[in-house]
């Protein structure tokens, strides 16, 4: 409500303004349908979808001539009108299309892979689904598991390599090999290695709060796909030991074929089975969850330092440098906290592209990407090289997806910050540039690169680069005074 207060007093002045500079200009031309001109913005807001709620489009497209013709009795003229309704329509396009974004999922492009009364585990779509700019990706997979508390998900083991970070709650893990087995106990912040094969069972410790953890996900053996096993079954997933003959069964186990059928058949629960507070404390008896780095078990993320830290954000990863166990894969995982109403400023990654889960929190983001164009333009333009915004709205459950290379901008809303993690992938070598702050990339130029590029005297360009104060993270563009920039700018002024 108080938002759009705001945005109604900063139209109310921008069409005072307005107001005063139509009574100065003399004008003979014919005013514009304005019903028509509603409806033709209303249905650019509506196939757009924009990041800032559809109805500010709206209010703006129906509510702007209504407001100035009941409070200055001034009819817009038409090239007034003309220029509202282009920047109504600038305003939408740059919102962005979701459905287009091709970096861009929303919490329902999650699959359901398995679920029960205490819990469930979705994967993301496939990579290339959405777009063949992310076959670079494609034979990763993401993710997303979630029990109650006092829960446990039997033993399985996958074909695939995956690497855990704990979102919410706590929870011990077990792992299983021929001779004995390693138990670990994970919290908030914890990063784990689960190599393919490796059969294990999952504990959610907490009394109270859900367990929730995200997945990066590599299948060993075929690219982008991937299956669960569970030598122990029940309604939804049965035991792949049901799958054999009884005969091969009775002799590799020796037992009679009634004890076999009692065996293999007595659980109906599910995957995800309810545990009495004393089974979860004995199962809850592993080593401590502090390994930083060791060669195996789980490696804390978040007590460490931050490696890029101010009043409006935080940055922690870890990279095969820190824990050795994400060598072969080659990856990293990330968590950032960017403060209500900051961002995170325009930087890309030399290497690195990050697949990005919001855990908390809403924003938006924007990349800069090559112009797609199809090839009788490109050969009509020669190589000349063009850039497109890609923006899409973020809130929890989203995923992003940031290619090696190309420029990317986060920002929090308003109303809350924003907490995601990433996994990135290509990690090893990777550099972070930062485009804006104290410490972007143009400080390191020549003043004879800086004048040649910019075309300006170096000390001109070197005064607006340092403007900026903050590094990495600083505040974001405020809605607010934006809606009445682009106002004022209707306005002529």
């Amino acid at each position: 409500m108080k938002l759009q207060t705001n945005i109604s007093l900063a139209i109310l002045l921008a069409f005072s303004v307005l107001a005063f500079a139509s009574v100065s200009r003399a004008s003979d031309e014919l005013g514009r349908d304005p019903k028509r001109d509603v409806r033709r913005c209303e249905q650019q807001c509506q196939r757009q979808q924009p990041y800032f709620e559809e109805h500010l489009c709206r209010q703006r497209c129906q509510q702007d001539r209504v407001e100035i013709e009941r409070n200055t009795g001034i009819t817009a003229n038409e090239r007034d009108v003309e220029r509202e309704y282009e920047r109504c329509q600038e305003e939408c396009r740059a919102r962005g299309s979701e459905s287009d974004n091709p970096y861009y999922f929303d919490s329902k492009s999650f699959e359901s892979r398995y679920a029960t009364g205490e819990g469930h585990m979705k994967v993301l779509q496939r990579f290339s689904e959405k777009s063949d700019l992310l076959l670079g990706i494609d034979k990763f997979r993401v993710g997303f598991y979630e029990a109650n508390p006092n829960t446990f998900m039997l033993p399985h083991h996958w074909d695939a390599d995956s690497v855990l970070f704990i979102i919410k709650g706590k929870a011990t893990v077990t792992f299983l090999k021929q001779k004995n087995r390693e138990t670990f106990n994970l919290e908030h912040g914890d990063v784990l290695m689960i190599p393919a094969g490796t059969t294990a069972y999952l504990t959610s410790t907490h009394k109270a709060e859900k367990l929730q953890i995200a997945e990066l996900l590599r299948p060993v053996n075929t690219p982008g796909r991937y299956q669960q096993f569970f030598g122990i079954g029940g309604e939804e997933s049965k035991s792949f030991f049901n799958s054999f003959s009884t005969e091969i069964l009775q002799a590799a186990m020796n037992l009679p074929r009634d004890q076999l059928e009692q065996l293999l058949n007595q659980q109906k629960k599910g995957t995800i089975v309810k545990a009495s507070q004393e089974q979860v404390r004995a199962l809850a008896h592993g080593m401590s969850r502090r390994q930083f780095g060791a060669s195996k078990g789980p490696f804390s993320l978040l007590d460490g330092r931050p490696q890029m830290s101010n009043e409006h954000g935080e940055f922690y990863e870890v990279t095969p440098n820190d824990y050795q166990l994400l060598e072969d894969l080659d990856v990293s995982v990330a968590y950032c906290d960017i403060k209500q109403g900051s961002m995170m400023a325009p930087h890309y990654n030399s290497r690195t592209t990050y697949i990005v889960l919001v855990e908390e929190g809403s924003g938006y983001f924007e990349i800069a990407r090559p112009h797609s164009e199809n090839e009788s333009n490109k050969k009509q333009q020669g190589s000349s090289q063009r850039y497109e915004k890609v923006r899409s709205p973020l809130s929890k459950g989203d995923v992003f997806v940031v290619p090696a290379g190309h420029p990317l901008a986060l920002v929090a809303s308003e109303n809350e910050s924003i907490r995601t993690i990433g996994f990135g992938i290509n990690a090893q070598d990777n550099q972070r540039n930062f485009l804006a702050g104290q410490d972007n990339i143009v400080n390191q130029l020549d003043e004879e690169a800086i004048e040649l590029s910019f075309n300006m005297p170096a000390r001109e360009v070197e005064e607006m680069f340092q403007k900026q104060q903050k590094s990495y993270f600083m505040t974001g563009p405020k809605r607010q005074q934006n809606s009445l920039i682009s106002l004022l700018e209707f306005a002529g002024l």
